[in-house]
């Protein structure tokens, strides 16, 4: 047992698509940066003259985080003896790094070296603090492998020295936020939208499912191919170009774009910033239809085009496509409509399930006295989420299928921070109670009973 109201516990969400950190009881986490993780020999530079002005994005000559931050995103050598680099700064090109996340496809760790390097950038280069001081509650995926969650529960130990250890799993602590004991957990991220009912504190694993072609990394993918293919061109990121206020002349105030060569650049760290650019395209045009779309209606087609701009200064002109990225998730299969060259962004995506069915399942693979209660309490989380009209087309959507008498809600905050941050928050509320802190699982009990023992304190 790990004693004292009082802990200043730290808080770590370690997803898919974003790491987030911070202290128990706050309204926030006080770190979030990506999850990506680049590995190799780090050198700045490059062939260009430029040599100082190639690291930085175009667009952002102005870097507002403190120095402190920005020089400890190098921490330690690899098995490989190549460097780690935690995308945070997020302006910084290199050469020869290899960037990728340190979960798989699915979504499941299988990357400890690169997790052990989120884990340094956290505890020293954000949060600057002495492990050994503090205990740690940790989110994780419903079904992390046992061998997963004792390779992290050792390294906590055995690295940092911290005094107690807790792992939350992520629906729980989603519905946490939401105060709620039960429910059934909505939770798009970025690998893959997962559903999962909570009973009094407990998730119910037969209930999980789980959908990669309905998570934000797949919105996103099929937003950039979309783009490209109507540009003919691939979207140039940041660090490619760079813009030279134009004097004198007919052009004079005007911006020249002029192109930066970098071969040494992986491919990796260029589609991350390729991909940064689609997220933000996603999120600025991209529109959820209150109703079911029906591209056969006039007045969808009739629909006028809004233009995005690029870094670069050109633009795309979007019609009913942004309409139809975000109803994938309602309507896997009207994917086929954008008519995108080459394979499928997820295997067999037009068959895949929609939200409204994969909610409806997950209740339906939970205890037969505990779905009611799930249908009242359906609680809708993650970034994936944010489009305007998503709780309202899913709240309907489960309605129009529930048994007759059986009342449906969906839960959703209107803050974007707090369901964006929803399993980081469950965690805060969770470690910052009086009454969990028996919950802890310390190191005298690492010590005692072996880290298979973290099966028992956290199951």
């Amino acid at each position: 047992m790990y004693g004292g109201d009082e802990v200043s516990a730290i808080v770590m969400d370690v997803g898919t698509h974003s790491v987030k950190a911070g202290y128990a009881g706050q309204d926030t986490p006080s770190a979030v940066f990506s999850s990506s993780v680049g590995r190799g020999t780090g050198q700045l530079g490059g062939p260009s003259k430029d040599s100082d002005a190639e690291m930085k994005d175009a667009d952002d000559p102005h870097d507002m985080k403190p120095k402190s931050i920005q020089n400890t995103n190098i921490f330690r050598k690899s098995p490989q003896d190549k460097d780690f680099f935690v995308v945070d700064s997020d302006n910084i090109r290199r050469d020869d790094v290899e960037y990728c996340s340190p979960f798989n496809a699915d979504g499941v760790l299988d990357d400890l070296d690169a997790y052990e390097a989120i884990c340094d950038h956290v505890f020293r280069g954000r949060l600057c603090v002495q492990t050994a001081e503090h205990p740690i509650l940790l989110s994780e995926p419903v079904l992390t492998p046992e061998a997963n969650r004792e390779k992290i529960v050792e390294l906590l130990f055995e690295k940092y020295k911290l005094p107690a250890v807790f792992l939350g799993k992520n629906p729980v602590l989603s519905c946490f936020a939401s105060g709620k004991a039960t429910g059934l957990s909505v939770d798009v991220g970025g690998r893959a939208a997962t559903t999962c009912a909570v009973h009094e504190g407990y998730a119910l694993v037969k209930s999980v499912i789980q959908s990669k072609a309905l998570g934000g990394d797949c919105l996103t993918e099929t937003t950039l191919r979309y783009m490209e293919e109507k540009m003919k061109n691939e979207v140039k990121p940041r660090y490619a170009f760079k813009k030279k206020l134009q004097t004198g002349g007919k052009n004079d105030g005007e911006f020249k774009i002029e192109n930066l060569s970098f071969p040494k650049t992986s491919k990796s760290y260029n589609l991350l910033k390729r991909h940064q650019i689609a997220e933000d395209a996603k999120a600025s045009v991209m529109r959820l239809s209150d109703v079911r779309l029906d591209l056969k209606n006039s007045e969808i087609n009739q629909m006028p085009t809004v233009q995005y701009e690029l870094p670069d200064g050109n633009t795309i002109e979007v019609g009913v496509e942004r309409f139809i990225v975000p109803e994938i998730m309602f309507n896997p299969a009207i994917v086929d409509e954008l008519k995108l060259k080459g394979p499928p962004v997820v295997d067999d995506m037009q068959n895949a399930m929609s939200l409204p069915a994969q909610v409806l399942a997950s209740i339906q693979n939970a205890d037969v006295d505990a779905r009611k209660d799930l249908f009242g309490n359906v609680i809708l989380t993650g970034g994936g989420t944010m489009f305007v009209n998503c709780k309202e087309r899913l709240e309907s959507a489960i309605f129009d299928h529930a048994p007759q008498n059986v009342k449906t809600k969906v839960t959703a905050s209107q803050n974007a921070v707090e369901r964006r941050f929803a399993t980081w928050i469950g965690g805060s509320i969770l470690a910052s109670l009086g009454s969990f802190q028996q919950m802890w699982m310390s190191k005298a009990e690492y010590d005692e009973y072996g880290v298979s023992h973290i099966h028992k304190k956290c199951p």
